[in-house]
């Protein structure tokens, strides 16, 4: 069968070629076209776009690079009709992914959407257009599942994916990792994610940078990643006395005693290391003054939202300044009290995500729907 996938940044295409290795294996003659990126390609997806060309954050940029955006929709569009798939996959990802799947839904193709667009935080009107143009949701979240039922759309949880890459991982041997990286023995680690978008590390990592001098027995490492180029680190970290790694997150993060996080994925995958952390976030005045006006829930940060409760610190635009930071960053590192809080609460996060193999069930469900439509 044919199938047609679209990740529009790095997490959905950590996830989507887990997917497709999984697909492969219940599917022996499965072909696969689409957007994403390296790890999609290496799984055989033959892309159209590379995701690094099609990343836009926020009303602001959208709007700076409408054209662009457009330009690539229509691109999308033309070459899914060309290439006739068996089944459209849409992976997170929804300014894009939307307008995709309302599209290729109107020509008669089914239509699956793996990784839920936060709707059940913001815009919970599109929650309707997904019940009329998606088959089937396969959500990673355990209160999407209930969500999207009160909405009568068809939707399975099939486990959280992070659960597969970690288990995955296996345990890194600190001494390699410290040596490989120029890191010190003796001193702890904490670890900066300042995330995986050019505005991100911009408007948040200058702000984590200024905590450094604040902590001078502990050594301070940040996450780099390979879809950023390293100039642009090189530029924000100036003389800040930090250490940068690249693409070895999951090393870093079971190498570290806390941890200053930009909300997103990350978070989640911090505390599935069982690392204390900070979620920090900060966006343009306009683009935060607009989010909050249509937010609805209490949390921006995966933990807190599962949990339904405040279990990590959020510092969110004004909040986000470096008082505060040193000040939670301090409570974290020498109150027993809340850091014994803290992993009670961590443990109880991994028994509502359940067990491993969201990419098997994921590919389960959606060879099912795929044989449906050949019968």
């Amino acid at each position: 069968m044919k199938y047609y996938i679209i990740a529009g940044e790095a997490s959905g295409d950590l996830h989507a070629s887990n997917l497709v290795a999984e697909i492969k294996k219940k599917d022996k003659r499965a072909e696969f076209r689409g957007c994403g990126g390296d790890l999609m390609k290496a799984q055989g997806v033959e892309l159209l776009k590379h995701y690094r060309t099609m990343a836009y954050m926020g009303f602001v940029e959208v709007a700076v690079n409408l054209s662009k955006v457009l330009g690539n929709i229509a691109q999308c569009k033309k070459d899914i009709i060309d290439y006739q798939p068996d089944v459209v996959i849409l992976v997170d990802y929804p300014g894009f992914n939307f307008r995709i799947a309302d599209f290729v839904h109107r020509q008669g193709f089914k239509v699956i959407y793996y990784i839920s667009p936060q709707v059940w935080a913001w815009k919970r009107r599109r929650v309707r257009k997904i019940q009329m143009s998606v088959d089937k949701m396969l959500v990673i979240l355990p209160f999407e599942e209930e969500f999207y039922r009160r909405y009568g759309v068809d939707v399975t949880y099939v486990g959280n994916p992070l659960l597969d890459e970690l288990s995955k991982f296996g345990t890194t041997n600190r001494s390699i990792f410290l040596r490989r990286n120029s890191l010190g023995e003796k001193r702890e680690i904490i670890a900066l994610l300042p995330g995986s978008r050019k505005q991100e590390i911009k408007r948040v990592l200058p702000v984590m940078l200024k905590v450094v001098p604040h902590f001078p027995d502990y050594q301070f490492v940040v996450a780099g990643v390979s879809s950023i180029d390293k100039d642009l680190y090189k530029r924000v970290i100036g003389n800040a006395d930090v250490f940068l790694v690249e693409n070895q997150t999951y090393e870093l993060l079971q190498n570290s005693s806390a941890a200053l996080v930009t909300s997103g994925t990350a978070t989640l995958e911090t505390a599935l290391f069982s690392v204390p952390e900070v979620v920090c976030y900060k966006a343009t005045n306009f683009s935060y003054r607009l989010a909050k006006w249509m937010i609805k829930v209490k949390f921006i940060s995966l933990v807190n939202l599962v949990m339904g409760k405040e279990v990590v610190k959020e510092l969110i635009q004004g909040d986000l300044n470096e008082d505060n930071v040193v000040k939670e960053l301090e409570a974290l590192l020498h109150n027993g009290k809340r850091q014994r809080q803290l992993l009670e609460d961590y443990d109880e996060l991994r028994d509502r995500l359940g067990d491993v193999g969201a990419s098997e069930k994921a590919a389960a469900a959606i060879w099912e729907v795929a044989t449906k439509r050949k019968k």
